[in-house]
């Protein structure tokens, strides 16, 4: 089997340190989407660039892997469109700012008065709507 058959297995990146780069398979199956959607992620969020090695090939660093996380769950989760999620990436208190007005589990006052949504939150919000979904 070649190198180039790992990298959509979707296991390929179980046996990875937490800050491993990832290639662009990789990343694809760890939040659901196909390949062409995150390429087309990096024409639309200027903050979303992978390392490109030989051949073109992209690897992601961990913050590109949390970034694209973010994206998938304004995108997919939250509703937004790309250029909605592009003004919330950009705000100085990221999502929150334009998640206030939006219906969560936290008071308007909370989501309001912190500084960021931290990434255990939003996991758990992850697994949860999941599990509804079934």
């Amino acid at each position: 089997m070649a190198d180039s058959d790992h990298g959509a297995g979707g296991s390929a990146d179980r046996g990875k340190a937490a800050s491993a780069m990832l290639a662009i398979g990789e990343l694809a199956d760890r939040i659901g989407v196909p390949t062409h959607v995150l390429r087309y992620w990096e024409t639309r969020f200027p903050q979303l660039r992978p390392l490109q090695r030989s051949g073109r090939r992209r690897y992601y660093r961990a913050e590109d892997v949390a970034l694209a996380e973010r994206i998938h769950h304004l995108l997919h989760v939250k509703g937004f469109t790309v250029e909605g999620a592009r003004k919330a990436l950009s705000q100085p208190n990221g999502v929150v700012a334009a998640e206030v007005g939006a219906p969560s589990v936290a008071t308007p006052a909370s989501v309001a008065s912190s500084h960021g949504v931290p990434v255990d939150a939003l996991i758990a919000l992850r697994r949860r709507l999941a599990e509804a979904i079934g």
